[in-house]
């Protein structure tokens, strides 16, 4: 669903963008713009820049630009919709409204918000004010929340004898407040019972900080009731989409670089009492792909601290398995194991905020180390055990769905899979490995000072020529992957349309049949990083094109880079709007290489 032009428009007439950022930033008037310290950055100079003429904002630090809806989706990591909303009513404006279908579900979404709204405010009042609820909270003082932590979290209690059906049944559509999922009928009393009745409760907020599910913790222990409950599905509410304490950790991913996911509420209450503000928790289900790319809107470096027992290990055992998968080269996914029978909330409140920090900084394990060390430790040492183990640990790297993070995690593993399995025909001479090794680190560091003095884009081209060089065939058979390419550095650029020629000239070309100079082909080789990476897929075709295409497009990014890099600094100059959509048609093309 698009909104209109005219209506978007409209916001962006009625609003200057100095008085939307002026809420979250100080400015200072400096000519016809405005500046201050940017909003994405930590900076002790001013970097930031407004232009009401233009209507846009411009961060010189970290290239962040846009207008009035890019600035609030950014700063307040909000959707395109909930910005357009904020500034229309910032502007004074109604709500825009869509289809019948759409108004209809807004209609719904409104009274569903309004019931779970009334329900918390009234049980927290409950817990809160309540006389007869003095065990209630003598079993909260005892979990050492203290009154704060109560408030902050709009935490209630809901008695066994509950009717709060019958308070709301006349203002709300019945079809409206079964949806909620605070109700179910008992088919024996013909009557609406509460969901959470004799239960300690948790909103569960959507990411814009309303109450949209329950989570609730029974008082009195018995084996026939679930200590934990959620609320279940509801047409605005999806337990893997969602979770608790998002809405306010979100708003610290600009100044803190990484969030804490844990297992339950008090963890998470208990956490932010002791001033780890920046945790969420997963809703008593398996983490979901949707969970995570949710934090990766928000966060580069998630933490995954779970209870320090056997099924704490098991599930995070499977949350590895499963969100390694989604790895990608920017984030970062660790693991933090607590000792045998604490939790996060227990730990915390026993060592403090600090000790906690160090302990992190310490003992968090990344997930590519933390698979393999769990696998390494189920392995016996013999020959079909180790065997069974690479071929586990291969299949885990091999289900990464990002090509570049498959290929160095594959990388890791296997490396550390090698140093398991010692060369078995090693020299025993110890005079002449003493020989090899002296001998080998004067050619590394011949290799070294001969390397150095080649620029990135070369070494890169190297791969590129060695690769065609060494896979003629297969070039000739897929010729059409070369079309585009230009290279940079002069000696390859000549190597290269000399190959193009001899392809075109020749129809059974071999490695023999190259009029390339022996040295050339020596120095390709000796420098193309490419060749150890191409031994270990032992002519395997697809994969070879694969890493080709690869390279292309490393070799095409870097001239858009050059391009980029250089408009940028005419951007830094002129701030001419047509040149940053330049920038960024460019960059958009940089991606899809």
């Amino acid at each position: 669903m698009k909104y209109p032009k005219e209506y978007l428009d409209e916001i962006k007439t009625r609003l200057k963008v100095s008085t939307v950022v002026s809420k979250s930033v100080n400015l200072k008037k400096r000519g016809k713009e405005f500046v201050g310290l940017s909003p994405f950055k930590t900076e002790k100079t001013p970097s930031f820049t407004v232009n009401d003429e233009k209507g846009f904002y411009h961060c010189f630090s970290t290239a962040e630009h846009g207008n009035i809806f890019d600035f609030i989706m950014k700063t307040q990591n909000l959707k395109f919709g909930e910005a357009v909303k904020y500034l229309a009513n910032l502007a004074g404006m109604q709500p825009y409204t869509f289809s019948k279908r759409d108004e209809e579900r807004e209609k719904m979404w409104n009274e569903y918000s309004e019931i779970f709204k009334m329900y918390v405010e009234f049980y927290h009042n409950e817990l809160l004010k309540n006389q007869d609820f003095k065990f209630a909270r003598e079993y909260l003082k005892k979990r050492k929340l203290s009154k704060e932590d109560v408030l902050n979290f709009k935490i209630g209690f809901v008695p066994f004898k509950s009717n709060f059906y019958e308070k709301i049944k006349s203002k709300f559509d019945k079809k409206n407040i079964i949806d909620t999922g605070l109700f179910y009928f008992d088919d024996k009393k013909e009557i609406y019972v509460e969901r959470f009745r004799d239960r300690i409760i948790f909103p569960i907020n959507s990411i814009t900080g309303q109450p949209i599910a329950l989570g609730g913790r029974t008082i009195n222990e018995n084996n026939y009731l679930a200590k934990y409950i959620n609320s279940p599905e509801t047409p605005f509410f999806k337990k893997g989409s969602n979770l608790y304490n998002l809405d306010y950790a979100r708003k610290l991913s600009n100044k803190i670089e990484h969030v804490y996911l844990v297992e339950g509420y008090m963890d998470v209450v208990g956490l932010k009492s002791k001033g780890i503000e920046n945790v969420v928790a997963n809703l008593g289900t398996s983490l979901t792909d949707r969970q995570i790319s949710i934090l990766n809107q928000f966060y580069n470096d998630l933490i995954i601290c779970f209870d320090g027992d056997e099924s704490g290990y098991k599930a995070a055992l499977r949350a590895a398995e499963n969100l390694i998968k989604e790895l990608k080269p920017e984030k970062q996914i660790s693991f933090l194991f607590l000792p045998d029978k604490e939790d996060p909330d227990s730990f915390v409140s026993k060592n403090g905020k600090d000790f906690f920090i160090e302990f992190t900084k310490e003992q968090k394990i990344s997930i590519h180390n933390f698979i393999f060390n769990h696998y390494k430790n189920e392995t016996k040492n013999d020959p079909s055990s180790l065997a069974i183990f690479e071929k586990k640990i291969r299949s885990i790297a091999y289900s990464i769905k990002d090509e570049f993070i498959k290929k160095y995690v594959l990388e890791f593993f296997l490396e550390k899979i090698s140093l398991l399995t010692p060369n078995a025909n090693q020299n025993k001479n110890k005079n002449k490995n003493f020989y090899k090794k002296i001998k080998s680190l004067k050619s590394t560091q011949k290799h070294f000072n001969e390397t150095k003095n080649l620029s990135s884009i070369e070494v890169k081209e190297f791969s590129f020529l060695y690769i065609i060089i060494n896979n003629l065939e297969l070039i000739k058979n897929n010729l059409n992957l070369l079309e585009n390419v230009k290279l940079f550095s002069n000696e390859n650029k000549i190597i290269y349309e000399s190959l193009l020629k001899q392809f075109q000239n020749n129809q059974n070309l071999s490695k023999n049949d190259l009029s390339l100079d022996p040295q050339i082909l020596d120095k390709i080789t000796q420098f193309a990083s490419i060749k150890h990476i191409l031994n270990k897929i032992d002519n395997d075709e697809y994969k070879t094109i694969e890493l080709l295409e690869e390279i292309i497009g490393d070799i095409k990014n870097y001239e858009l880079e050059a391009r980029i890099e250089k408009l940028e600094s005419k951007f830094s100059k002129d701030l001419d709007e047509s040149t940053f959509n330049e920038i960024r048609e460019l960059k958009k093309s940089q991606k899809i290489n």
